[in-house]
């Protein structure tokens, strides 16, 4: 046990080092406000005014996270299914895929999936 909160001390004292010697080596200065300034999808933010914002992009984006999410989802579902395969893991993923296939559909259904700019 002891020696456990000695290597924590240690690991926060080298943390700490570490810490503040990134303030002093680091060459921060006030002309280098604007890279700290936010930068939304290629949009300057000093300019006045709002431009007008692809709604494809947004599209495109929008199902990109979606199918995301459905991936990260489905990384589970592949171990669980090799570890422990049985009737009702077959069940969830007939109904996991299904949802998939009708996404695709819904969304080619209603073009959001046009590539065409």
């Amino acid at each position: 046990m002891n020696i456990m909160i000695i290597f924590m001390l240690i690991l926060l004292i080298i943390s700490f080092i570490i810490m503040f010697l990134n303030i002093f080596i680091s060459k921060k200065s006030f002309t280098d406000q604007e890279k700290s300034s936010p930068f939304e999808c290629g949009f300057d933010p000093i300019s006045p005014g709002h431009l007008p914002f692809s709604i494809q992009f947004f599209l495109i984006s929008l199902i990109f996270l979606i199918f995301d999410i459905e991936l990260t989802l489905l990384i589970p579902l592949v171990i669980l299914s090799a570890l422990k395969f049985n009737l009702s893991m077959i069940i969830y993923s007939i109904i996991f895929f299904f949802l998939l296939i009708l996404g695709i559909y819904l969304e080619y259904s209603e073009n959001s999936i046009n590539w065409n700019l």
